[in-house]
């Protein structure tokens, strides 16, 4: 059976987050004049990915808004560092992480095989995106890197799905997004658990990207690529190939 459609994930999939992320919040704590509170810059990049795992785990539970989590991590931050002995306002906590995020902004890239690919893929195949976040905000993102124009409307974020990822519903979503059945699509994603596992329990065509290499799936049936290059001629070699919507 040809796949006719592929879902991606977006962070650490066809957009460098790790990366911006890391870069933005360094060159945050410098402007804010925070760097002497930290041993060294990997000690601060650290610290905020422990508080956003939290935080945003709170928000695709439904705990909090995407708002929110965003001003707890800013509390909790300054917090651990003895930045906000007297805690943050919400107009303050989101000042302060609306400066973060400029800069993170500032830095933000999509890999340099996203587009390529992507454009390869579109012309044989349905593509849209299933992320574990806000719909506004990845459309902007998608946007800011040139990429939204591949997706058009066939995006499913978990903050309006009312779901995240890896439960069988938001893939299912996506597959609904292109008008095709599971057996039909494949996703791709960076995270073991979220993306491959998910999706593959789901009924798509898994591929975990793993861009650092070297990892092995304990599922059978998920394929591992360490370049979204690998994409186009593997879906090309599955029986039946490619056909077009």
């Amino acid at each position: 059976m040809p796949i006719l459609g592929v879902l991606f994930d977006i962070d650490d999939t066809l957009v460098d987050y790790s990366g911006s992320e890391a870069a933005g919040v360094l060159a945050h704590v410098e402007a804010e004049g925070l760097a002497d509170r930290f041993t060294d810059p990997a000690a601060a990049v650290t610290l905020w990915r422990e508080v956003m795992e939290r935080h945003y785990a709170r928000f695709l539970s439904g705990e909090l808004t995407f708002s929110e989590q965003q001003r707890e991590r800013a509390r909790e931050f300054l917090g651990r560092i003895g930045a906000a002995p007297h805690g943050l306002s919400d107009e303050e906590a989101s000042a302060w992480f609306d400066g973060y995020r400029a800069r993170r902004a500032g830095m933000r890239a999509a890999f340099p095989d996203a587009g390529p690919v992507l454009r390869k893929l579109a012309a044989d195949h349905r593509l849209g995106v299933v992320s574990n976040s806000a719909e506004d905000h990845q459309r902007r993102k998608l946007d800011a890197v040139g990429l939204l124009g591949f997706f058009g409307d066939r995006i499913v974020c978990s903050d309006r799905h009312g779901a995240a990822k890896p439960a069988p519903s938001i893939f299912l979503a996506g597959c609904a997004a292109l008008a095709l059945a599971p057996h039909e699509v494949a996703y791709v994603g960076d995270k073991y658990d979220l993306d491959a596992l998910g999706s593959h329990r789901a009924g798509l065509h898994a591929y975990w990207l793993d861009r650092s290499g070297g990892g092995t799936p304990t599922e059978a049936g998920i394929r591992v690529v360490t370049s979204l290059d690998e994409l186009p001629a593997l879906l090309a070699a599955r029986p039946g190939g490619a056909s077009g919507p």
